[in-house]
């Protein structure tokens, strides 16, 4: 597998940033994975001084971003490329107060992400978290690091999708009730939770209880309450399927729940597309198999 990795320059300027705390974490399993990193130049020559992944031939250079290293990520993910170019998905580690989050290649590369069903990492808990789910799924034993992603009984998973995506949430939620009702507390903005709700007791979920809580519409601020709990730490994991094809009148809305899951680079993990979310849920309960957890295990502590 290849994955395209950009850091913006806060994430590699000092040893302790963003991208060293996943390579550190993760370098390991990328090894185990013969991941392949295509890497916009100046993220590549961080890693170099940093001296993380010495010796590793699956560690690509590509230009610099202003040099058109990113867009050939996005061509990469399009695959209008050689197929040794072709990328499964992009880490993009994000400055969520850097205005270059918006420039068209990084907003292309989200967007073709999502497009072509691949997955967009934008922060190092999504980061880490896809690398022990693509573990599992190659049979390998599950990290013990990666448990505080896999705690369940104690997080809180957000669910959002737009108006042509409520199909396969619901499609998702119905195959995966099991492993979704595992998770502490479900939140979920407007019509999406209500028909969450209505799947629910088509399960046998209690009449007198909320499978989830409900927000308001994404329109009327639920993205915006959502972003909340996320900047309070109080939501671990979203699944947000966006529709890239249409514009979105409470895109400011939408734009703040993408700061938030920016700002809380180590807490959140975040999930763009369904196809991401399939992989994630099978991997997920086969984990669970692998190693259950604790009920009362608290993330982060045991």
């Amino acid at each position: 597998m290849r994955l395209g990795l950009v850091a913006n320059h806060l994430h590699h300027s000092h040893p302790k940033a963003a991208l060293f705390r996943w390579l550190h974490r993760c370098e390991t399993g990328i090894r185990e994975l013969n991941l392949g990193l295509h890497t916009v130049g100046g993220t590549h020559d961080a890693i170099a001084r940093a001296g993380c992944l010495t010796n590793y031939p699956a560690l690509r250079r590509y230009p610099s971003g202003h040099e058109g290293g990113l867009v050939k990520l996005v061509a990469g993910i399009v695959g209008a490329v050689a197929s040794n170019e072709v990328l499964d998905g992009a880490i993009y580690l994000v400055n969520p107060v850097d205005g270059s989050s918006l420039f068209p290649e990084a907003l292309a590369l989200k967007r073709q992400c999502i497009v072509h069903q691949k997955p967009f990492l934008s922060t190092v808990a999504s980061a880490c978290d896809w690398v022990e789910i693509e573990r599992i799924r190659a049979g390998m034993k599950p990290d013990d690091g990666a448990d505080p992603l896999h705690a369940m009984p104690s997080q809180t998973i957000a669910m959002i999708a737009h108006d042509a995506m409520k199909a396969p949430m619901m499609a998702f939620a119905d195959k995966h009730f099991d492993l979704l009702s595992r998770f502490a507390f479900r939140v979920a903005t407007g019509t999406t939770g209500k028909s969450l709700n209505e799947l629910a007791r088509k399960h046998g979920w209690p009449e007198e209880a909320s499978w989830v809580t409900c927000y308001e519409s994404g329109p009327m601020g639920g993205d915006a309450q959502i972003a909340n709990l996320i900047f309070e730490r109080r939501c671990q994991r979203l699944l947000f399927f966006e529709n890239p094809h249409v514009p979105h009148q409470h895109e400011a809305d939408i734009q703040l729940l993408e700061r938030a899951v920016a700002a809380t680079t180590d807490d959140t993990v975040c999930i763009t597309c369904p196809a991401s979310a399939i992989r994630w849920a099978e991997a997920a309960e086969r984990r669970a198999r692998l190693r259950p957890l604790r009920v009362d295990y608290v993330a982060g502590k045991d």
